[in-house]
């Protein structure tokens, strides 16, 4: 057997997105672009087992010095492997993790992790999905919810389905953190089935949703190519977690 052409295959991997979007019951389609790239890292800029470790530290410090407590609820939209999932289970209570994802094949390696790292005990929730809609969750249960490289690899159909449905399953005071490709140009879809969005064109979509969005000027300074912005609700008076 030849070399496959990668061109055919971003073509294929594409075409099956559009196909899943245009027919939302059909999630094995959706699941098997994530399939395909189980083992692409949203860390591409360092493949390395260290550079993704530390992407995860990252992460994880990021959300601890914006007051992430061991009794807050998480939910982890796209966990992955667990890079930066296994220390957001370490450090919260037991049961108050929620990973979720479209890939089977990822989940099955996000076990693989639970077990190396010892974290059975701490019982955390992964669960396979085939939309953001979160219609399975409770109602305003999650004082933290992260994305992170989820929606640089979505197409604008998907960043609307979460923003539409994320505010319901927040906590009073809670807030959806996510990072985005950002651009201040022509918004587009990069080469590897990335996509670039203006910041403008994300805060108008949350706040067609009811969520405040901030943009995080702080996570600009860390090495990392991708942005960041925190969504709260508009109606919550509480007091947000972290500054």
């Amino acid at each position: 057997m030849g070399a496959a052409d990668p061109s055919g295959d971003r073509q294929n991997v594409v075409h099956r997105v559009r196909h899943a979007l245009r027919h939302p019951g059909h999630t094995a389609s959706l699941r098997a672009v994530t399939a395909d790239g189980t083992d692409r890292s949203p860390e591409a800029d360092d493949p390395s087992r260290e550079g993704r470790a530390q992407l995860g530290r990252m992460q994880f410090d990021y959300l601890l010095a914006h007051g992430l407590r061991p009794e807050h609820h998480v939910l982890e939209i796209g966990c992955g492997n667990l890079r930066a999932g296994r220390l957001l289970i370490d450090h919260l209570d037991t049961g108050h993790y929620y990973g979720i994802d479209i890939s089977p094949a990822i989940l099955l390696a996000a076990q693989g992790t639970l077990v190396r790292e010892g974290l059975q005990a701490k019982l955390p929730h992964l669960t396979l999905v085939g939309d953001l809609t979160f219609g399975f969750l409770p109602e305003g249960h999650f004082d933290v919810v992260h994305a992170h490289s989820v929606f640089s690899h979505s197409p604008r159909q998907v960043v609307e389905q979460c923003l539409a449905h994320v505010g319901r399953i927040l906590a009073p005071g809670g807030h959806f953190d996510f990072t985005f490709n950002r651009t201040e140009g022509r918004e587009h879809q990069l080469p590897h089935e990335d996509f670039s969005y203006r910041t403008r064109t994300l805060t108008t979509i949350a706040a067609r949703h009811g969520l405040k969005a901030r943009f995080m000027d702080d996570w600009e300074r860390l090495p990392h190519r991708q942005s960041k912005i925190r969504v709260t609700l508009m109606s919550d008076r509480a007091r947000t977690v972290g500054p």
